[in-house]
Formats: structure tokens, C-alpha cells, sequence
């Protein structure tokens, strides 16, 4: 089984050795961060639950899990991973990883090659020929995710108050934004980033998706934005290759500002020089699958 608790939802899957889907699962989100330990126990095993009555077994049929969830990375969670696992297959083999890590695995169909990610936060990993994990970014909007959604609606949203101040040029973010959120004013938006009475980060994020929109009809402020976003992705990228020892790996794209055709990935691709935006062989939950097949020896590392 492969467990992906990513930012939003958790899916489960059962799959034989095969990669075929034999049952699957979808549940709210589980990052313990936002709903407790004790509720993202909860949601991950009635996952679990469900995609194994879908797949028709009982417990002591799945042979091994490998999970990995959004704020529970298994440098500092894998006790806990372990026991939520162990509590509905106390026989399983389980292989505890990160969120970021089984989608890199899910991207190349393998425990190989570099990961660039894109959606409210960002980051960049790879592993190469010695088989370690490595990590760049994934630091939090406070500390890092340039280049992600949130980090591109904050510099929208920043670019809108400095033109209503007259500290750049005019936008058409302006309208744009204002009209998104139903406000009248750019000074509205102190009210609703300040005084919302909760974390904004989600709403920022999806003020993503107004960037690339003004973007692509001509903003020039809006393509800056854009440029410099995909220009801290690159230097992610190539942070992770030159920890790599510029070792020749395939480079894939996950999160929803990268796996479509947006400027932002074009424009990624340009600074990291690749022809078109590289789509992912399995999602993040077969990528879950084939570790768990990993830990058991009946897959290679190598694909």
C-alpha cells in the first residue's frame, strides 16, 4: 500500500508488485500541523480502511506501507508514522518517508532523479547514484518557499499596495486582485490579510493563479513576479545538483503551478533547460507503492 498525506487530501492504494491499483482511497487532509495528531491518525487509517476493502483483503494481506505525509517527515515522525500504520497492519513492513520524497519516487517511476515542486509551498530534492535523500527549501513561507504559490500572491499582493503608493509601476494586479476577493480599495487588503481571525496561507496561494492570468495578458509587473519566481525554483534545482556532484539525473515537476502549462513552468524551463515541462510517470501515492515494494526487495531502487 502507498499512503500519500499530501498539503490537502490523503489517498491510499493497494497494488500488486505489478504497480496495478487493486483499491484505492481518497480523505481530507492529514497534516497534523493543521488538524492534530490525533485527527490525522484517524483520517490516514480510515484511508487505509477503505482502499483495502475496495482492493477486497484483509490486513494481515498487505506486506509492507510506505507513507509519507505533509508536516510528519520521517526524520522527525517516523515513530508516530509507524504506529498508525501498526495499529491497522501490525504485519506490514512499513517504510516511513516524507510527502516530497514519494512524489519524487512517484515523478520517475524510481528512488532516482531530481524533484522541483510548486504548489502553496516549494522545494527541490534528489537522489543520485549513492542512494541518499537530499532536500533544498521546504522551509515554510516564514523562512523560505520562494517560488511557490504563497511566495508569488504575497509578491502580488506587495506589488498592488506599492502602486496604490505610487513606489512602482501601475498593474493591472490591481483590479485583478481586488476583484477576486471582492474588495474595493487596495487599503481593503490590510482588513483581509490582517484581521481574518486565521492563517491566510491557503487564500494567498491561490492569488497564484491571478499572477499567471495577468502574466499572460501582458503585466509587465505580473511577469516579473513570475521570472523571479522561476528563477529561485532554478536555483533550487541547481543547489540540488551541485550537491549531487552534477551527476546527469532526469528532473521532474510536481505541484499544480508546474505540472500544467503555465509561465511559470515555461519560463522554469527556459533557466533550467529543458524543452518542455516533464510530466511524472505515477503520482505520489504509487510513488508511496513502489517504496513499499522497495522495502520488501521485490523492486530495485533503480526502477
Amino acid at each position: 500500500m502507498g499512503i500519500d498525506g499530501g498539503g490537502s487530501t490523503v489517498r491510499a492504494a493497494v497494488v500488486n508488485s505489478e504497480l496495478s491499483i487493486c483499491g484505492e482511497s481518497l480523505g481530507s487532509t492529514v497534516n497534523p500541523n493543521l488538524v492534530g495528531h490525533d485527527a490525522s491518525a484517524r483520517t490516514i487509517q480510515a484511508a487505509m480502511r477503505e482502499a483495502l476493502a475496495q482492493a477486497g483483503l484483509k490486513a494481515d494481506e498487505i506486506d509492507s506501507v510506505g507513507i509519507g505525509v505533509a508536516g510528519a517527515e520521517m526524520w522527525y515522525a517516523e515513530a508516530w508514522l509507524r504506529e498508525v500504520i501498526g495499529d491497522v497492519f501490525p504485519q506490514a513492513h512499513v517504510v516511513p518517508s516524507a510527502d516530497h520524497e514519494i512524489a519524487l519516487v512517484g515523478a520517475h517511476g524510481q528512488h532516482r532523479g531530481i524533484l522541483v515542486l510548486a504548489g502553496t509551498g516549494s522545494l527541490a530534492c534528489g537522489v543520485g547514484q549513492e542512494g541518499r535523500y537530499h532536500l533544498v527549501g521546504a522551509k515554510g513561507y516564514l523562512l523560505g518557499d520562494e517560488g511557490s504559490g504563497y511566495w508569488i500572491g504575497l509578491e502580488g499582493l506587495r506589488a498592488v499596495i506599492r502602486a496604490a503608493d505610487g513606489r512602482c509601476r501601475k498593474t493591472t494586479l490591481a483590479e485583478a486582485m481586488l476583484g477576486r476577493l471582492e474588495l474595493k480599495v487596495p487599503d481593503d487588503l490590510l482588513g483581509w490579510l490582517y484581521q481574518s481571525g486565521g492563517s491566510r496561507t491557503r487564500d494567498v496561494a491561490k492569488l497564484a493563479g491571478v499572477v499567471m492570468e495577468q502574466a499572460a495578458g501582458g503585466d509587465a509587473v505580473s511577469q516579473e513576479i513570475v521570472l523571479r519566481a522561476a528563477q529561485e525554483l532554478a536555483l533550487a534545482v541547481r543547489s540540488v545538483q551541485l550537491i549531487l556532484k552534477r551527476e546527469a539525473l532526469p528532473i521532474a515537476f510536481a505541484g499544480g503551478l508546474l505540472t500544467h502549462d503555465t509561465p511559470l513552468s515555461r519560463s522554469l524551463c527556459d533557466l533550467i533547460g529543458l524543452a518542455e515541462a516533464p510530466q511524472p510517470r505515477y503520482t505520489p501515492v504509487i510513488g508511496g507503492a513502489i517504496m513499499a515494494l522497495e522495502g520488501l526487495g521485490l523492486r530495485s531502487s533503480g526502477g
